[in-house]
């Protein structure tokens, strides 16, 4: 395969377990032109792993969270086409292919990765049940990735006001304003791995906070809404 003018962004937070692996396998593709890890405040060797691996790094003073570190990387990168990865699907990064194929094939302007579940693993459903909920309420469609932090965007349709979402908002908020953009998405099945959080102590702080967070975004974009119908 030829180099292709694609640029990746990972953002990372503590990521030194996984990263490397990530890195390495990206590198083999030799398809990816660019590839930008986001160090967000980590206190590991995140940082000095991705210069290791030959990537491009941007290092935040502070944890800021996934939504402030990929509206960072975006400004960094003019590839035509860009992809959001997570740090930690280790050789698994290989399937990030089959989301970039359908943009330099113009059959989406957005892909989506839907990931398989793990057996035995994960939490109870209770955020991706808001999520999906939440979403067919504001949007009218469904959206079985909503919550899936592999995605891939031609460049012209990515920008900072996509981000705008803290933390762990940030993959439900883009992907309501994707839809209401009219663009193209596909979900495209893809066989990604990375770490799950378990039903302990904090698996329970993880999904309260992602719930909270996704939470917020839907109260927000009801309020919004509802005044821009007494506006008109």
């Amino acid at each position: 395969m030829n180099l292709k003018d694609i640029g990746i962004i990972i953002p990372a937070y503590n990521g030194e377990d996984h990263l490397g692996t990530t890195l390495k396998t990206l590198k083999k593709l030799n398809i990816v032109k660019d590839i930008l890890v986001i160090d967000d405040g980590s206190i590991d060797r995140t940082g000095e792993i991705a210069i290791e691996e030959g990537a491009k790094l941007i290092t935040l003073n502070k944890n800021r969270g996934k939504g402030y570190a990929l509206k960072e990387g975006i400004g960094h990168l003019d590839n035509s086409i860009i992809v959001f990865l997570d740090a930690d699907i280790g050789d698994t990064a290989k399937e990030v292919i089959k989301l970039i194929y359908p943009l330099l094939e113009d059959r989406a302007d957005v892909t989506i990765g839907k990931i398989l579940p793990t057996p035995g693993k994960g939490g109870f459903g209770i955020v991706r049940g808001l999520a999906q909920r939440g979403f067919e309420s504001l949007t009218g469609q469904k959206c079985y990735s909503i919550l899936s932090g592999q995605r891939a965007f031609k460049r012209e349709v990515l920008d900072k006001d996509l981000l705008n979402y803290r933390r762990y908002g940030i993959e439900f908020g883009m992907t309501v304003d994707l839809v209401q953009r009219n663009l193209r998405i596909l979900e495209i099945p893809i066989d990604i791995r990375h770490r799950v959080t378990g039903k302990d102590y904090r698996g329970f702080v993880h999904r309260g906070k992602q719930f909270w967070d996704i939470l917020m975004v839907i109260m927000q974009k009801k309020i919004s809404g509802f005044f821009q119908k007494e506006a008109n």
